[in-house]
């Protein structure tokens, strides 16, 4: 059992993927981004503040959500061909941070769901 939750852990880390819980907001939001991306990173410490719940995946160290993510993009008709990072998928709704920063940090805390 110890065996099985160690791995579980470590896939964890390895596989870019954060987990933030929050009280105030039970569906998380998934992002996806890059660690190496300064909008990323500043979405998840402003996610972070306001306590919404969200799913962090790094497309860098993890090729199956980064298809699953272009998947996601098609299907919503975004182009793949220009995505700027972060790429976030609130409840179904696909958007990314392709206008001012700022309006982005607000569609993520005001859009609803």
């Amino acid at each position: 059992m110890r065996i099985l939750f160690l791995f579980i852990c470590f896939c964890s880390v390895a596989w870019g993927q954060t987990d933030a819980v929050s009280k105030s907001n039970p569906t998380p939001l998934i992002v996806y981004g890059s660690d190496t991306c300064y909008y990323c990173l500043e979405t998840k410490a402003h996610l972070q503040e306001k306590e919404i719940s969200f799913i962090y995946y790094d497309i860098d160290t993890n090729e199956i959500k980064l298809q699953e993510m272009l998947y996601k993009m098609r299907k919503a008709e975004l182009s793949a061909s220009n995505v700027q990072l972060p790429v976030i998928d609130k409840a179904g709704e696909l958007f990314m941070n392709d206008q001012d920063f700022q309006y982005f940090l607000k569609r993520i805390t005001t859009s609803k769901l």
